[in-house]
């Protein structure tokens, strides 16, 4: 009789544990595409924002060109046509920007630049999506399902159905208990 007492106990126990502790799961933050941002290598294209939707304006520059001043820029790949960049106030290096035409599809695309005096060419990577990864919206609040939760929105719920988990629990070991010792249910 103890011990069928102390795994009720245990069994209830660990469904109360269990359901306290049971959180809904949500993986806040967003996946950084593939691509050429702030962080590149000197002497390369940095394409910022590297992800995008149609119809943004996006920056580039480079080291590349050095002191030399002025480069090319073509972004004909997505659909904006070539373009300028000039020297920065940063020393040594060239911007130039481009609008994303609303008419681009999703993607990555190559975006390139050649030094006006030095003809060396450097590429940089865009990705254009459906829709920016700023605008999704994260989930908050409940899922009203039935079940419950243990973060819900009432706590009297929630230990209602807690101890209705143990009590069942607790009830389906006490019928295994006696069918194992034979006394029929």
């Amino acid at each position: 009789m103890r011990r069928t007492a102390r795994l009720l106990a245990g069994t209830a126990l660990a469904v109360a544990v269990a359901g306290t502790l049971a959180a809904p799961a949500y993986a806040g933050g967003t996946p950084t595409p593939a691509g050429r941002g702030h962080g590149a290598p000197a002497g390369s294209l940095r394409v910022h924002p590297s992800s995008t939707v149609p119809g943004t304006h996006v920056t580039v520059n480079t080291s590349a060109c050095g002191d030399a001043g002025p480069a090319d820029g073509d972004a004909t790949a997505v659909g904006a046509g070539r373009f300028a960049l000039a020297p920065s106030r940063r020393a040594r290096e060239a911007v130039g920007q481009f609008r994303v035409p609303s008419s681009a599809q999703p993607g990555t695309y190559e975006i390139v630049a050649t030094c006006a005096e030095s003809g060396r060419r450097v590429t940089g990577d865009l990705v254009v999506a459906l829709t920016s990864a700023s605008s999704q919206v994260s989930p908050r609040g409940s899922v009203k399902t039935g079940i419950g939760g243990a973060l819900g929105p009432d706590p009297v719920q929630t230990a209602a159905g807690v101890a209705a988990l143990a009590v069942a629990a607790a009830g389906g070991t006490w019928l295994l208990h006696r069918r194992a010792r034979g006394d029929g249910i």
